[in-house]
């Protein structure tokens, strides 16, 4: 069943169909499985440009009290076995949540033991798991991790990695590449203690071309900067990814309209998804609103989905449940609609441009007319 938002254009929203193995598997390994399709207008001169989408929200499987190599292990193996199934569906680009190989623990301020799931993005436990995964699957992968960058004084970020593989040339399979997209924004709001760990990314806007789209990475807090999601589209982006750790009691109103919204006013596909589940800490923290101390961070409520740059999406998935979300994109749909509205071509940039340099110098002062 397509669940009808209302609101939403869903014209162009199918339901995908998927081998008996792979429903099978989801059944087995509990969690859900649902697919859409987002079309285009067929193209006298341009063939589509069909490309599958995977979007995988879970919660932690072992308590944040056990050692921290067997937590990261249980998540690999959660990870592995739902990437199994999305192979099984045909996806060619997947993506994760925000710090999926950890519990979100940023919200107690504490370093040790958090500090020990930070990882190199280049060989990390992490990066090497899912290096094979996507050679044994020819995907193109996108893993949010803590990482630890042991060339500049051992730092903390907040680092998305993203890997693929050539295709075949013949019998060769051509290189691997490896390209990493670090946080822009980072939060002080709410249990968001994040600056005690990292501070904000230094790798802008990269958008990088893969053989399944040209692919951009707003890492969570990020989707509440419209001009974040502006430069990814300038830079020419046909799927921004959105991995997200986010709670109800802050954020849920706003969650189904930020990346759908991006979706529309720059042109491209956006891939939302949140963690899901509560996460319980050892010690109690306090949220500075007076509160009594706690020991979770909130509800995380999944709701992941796909938006369309004509505004139409996917279905979410569940609130509550680990799941698998499988999006089927012509890409082709983010040239027609800029044809058929034209945002790009009557954007201002270089008023803005000049605008927002006026706005940085410290003897601005706000361009407002008031009567005398």
């Amino acid at each position: 069943m397509v669940v009808i938002y209302p609101g939403y254009n869903t014209r162009n929203n199918r339901q995908l169909e998927f081998p008996k193995e792979a429903r099978d598997l989801a059944d087995k390994r509990q969690f859900e499985l649902k697919g859409s399709c987002l079309t285009a207008e067929k193209e006298s001169l341009r063939p589509p440009r069909i490309v599958r989408i995977g979007a995988i929200q879970n919660q932690i499987i072992i308590p944040t009290t056990e050692p921290v190599p067997k937590q990261i292990e249980s998540l690999h193996n959660r990870i592995s076995e739902i990437i199994e199934v999305a192979s099984l569906c045909g996806v060619q680009c997947h993506l994760f949540t925000r710090s999926m190989a950890m519990p979100f623990a940023f919200c107690t301020r504490e370093k040790h033991p958090w500090c020990e799931f930070a990882e190199s993005a280049e060989d990390g436990a992490t990066t090497k798991l899912l290096q094979e995964l996507a050679k044994k699957y020819n995907m193109v992968i996108v893993s949010p991790i803590l990482e630890r960058d042991a060339d500049h004084g051992d730092i903390l970020a907040n680092t998305a990695a993203l890997f693929w593989f050539f295709p075949f040339r013949g019998n060769i399979r051509i290189r691997a590449v490896l390209r990493k997209s670090r946080k822009n924004h980072i939060p002080r709001v709410g249990d968001f203690n994040e600056s005690t760990y990292y501070m904000e990314g230094n790798t802008g806007h990269k958008v990088f071309d893969t053989q399944f789209g040209k692919i951009g990475i707003n890492i969570c807090y990020g989707r509440h900067h419209p001009l974040n999601w502006m430069m990814y589209g300038i830079n020419g982006a046909e799927i921004v990814f959105n991995p997200s750790a986010t709670v109800g009691a802050l954020s849920e109103p706003m969650w189904p309209i930020e990346a759908r919204n991006a979706a529309i006013a720059n042109h491209y596909f956006t891939v939302a998804i949140n963690r899901v589940g509560t996460e319980e800490f050892p010690n109690e923290f306090t949220s500075a609103d007076g509160k009594k101390a706690h020991k979770d961070f909130g509800h995380f409520y999944g709701s992941s989905y796909v938006a369309a740059p004509d505004g139409s999406r996917t279905p979410g998935l569940s609130r509550t449940r680990d799941g698998l979300l499988v999006a089927e994109v012509d890409l082709n749909l983010s040239r027609q609609i800029k044809d058929k509205w034209g945002f790009r071509m009557t954007q201002r940039l270089d008023m803005y441009a000049a605008e927002i340099n006026d706005a940085i110098k410290p003897d601005f002062k706000p361009d407002i007319i008031r009567e005398k």
